[in-house]
């Protein structure tokens, strides 16, 4: 099966805490568990609600974040993206490997807004 994950990163590709403000996002394309691309892609200017439909326009079909409030959890389910937050700041592909085999450790949402 194919999915498009989108992670929000900084410059150096590792998880920005909080997806609203991230400078990148990485776009990473798997199939059967297996990275086929990955891309860093600027997003548009920080605007409540836009990175959902953005972000399915791209393709995205899941979303890795840090923290992220309820009301953007909900946009991206509506955007049928579906949302795992509570991830740790780490590289990208690092993220992509424990979310394929199961062993990525979540803690808390840490967005409460």
């Amino acid at each position: 099966m194919k999915k498009r994950i989108a992670i929000p990163v900084n410059e150096n590709g590792i998880l920005d805490g909080h997806f609203g403000h991230c400078k990148f996002f990485a776009l990473i394309d798997l199939e059967e568990g297996i990275v086929l691309t990955e891309d860093k892609v600027v997003p548009p200017p920080h605007e409540p609600g836009l990175l959902p439909k953005w972000l399915a326009e791209k393709g995205a079909t899941d979303i890795i974040a840090g923290g992220m409030g309820q009301r953007a959890i909900d946009l991206f389910n509506q955007n049928n993206i579906n949302v795992v937050v509570g991830a740790p700041k780490v590289p990208a592909l690092e993220l992509i490997e424990g979310f394929v085999k199961g062993t990525l450790e979540y803690t808390n949402n840490y967005c409460t807004h």
